[in-house]
């Protein structure tokens, strides 16, 4: 298992621009007095970018020079994020192989999972990627 060695707050501005950005009309991410009257009781961080936060904290470790990602998959979402919440993830790799279109490169799955401050699991996911061979793929 790999513990993805950044974690990151999640700040108001990041969870408004995210919202506004792909136009989630969903009140409970913008509007404080809606929020207040769910059963959150104050606004909820948008769950796309909760997923996309873990993913990029696994980049580094993970996928920082592949070729393409391939799919995410089993997305479970069992718990709130909410502004000042601080994630940190970890991964396993699940399976690789050999691409067959690409002699360059290898599939890789892996199982991904985020947690907040208090170890709460926030998101899990699978996902694949495809991966160029060592020594393959363009130079950085």
């Amino acid at each position: 298992m790999y513990r993805h060695r950044l974690g990151r707050t999640v700040t108001e501005g990041d969870n408004s621009l995210f919202t506004m950005l792909t136009l989630n009309t969903n009140p409970i991410h913008f509007d404080a007095e809606y929020a207040a009257r769910t059963q959150f009781g104050r606004i909820l961080v948008n769950s796309c970018f909760t997923l996309s936060l873990t993913v990029g904290l696994s980049v580094s470790d993970l996928s920082e020079h592949v070729m393409a990602n391939l799919g995410w998959t089993d997305v479970l979402l069992p718990n709130p994020v909410f502004v000042g919440d601080t994630i940190h993830a970890h991964s396993e790799i699940l399976s690789k192989r050999e691409s067959k279109s690409h002699t360059d490169a290898g599939i890789v799955e892996v199982k991904s999972v985020g947690e907040n401050q208090r170890g709460d699991i926030v998101v899990s996911y699978r996902r694949t990627f495809m991966a160029y061979k060592r020594g393959c793929g363009p130079t950085s």
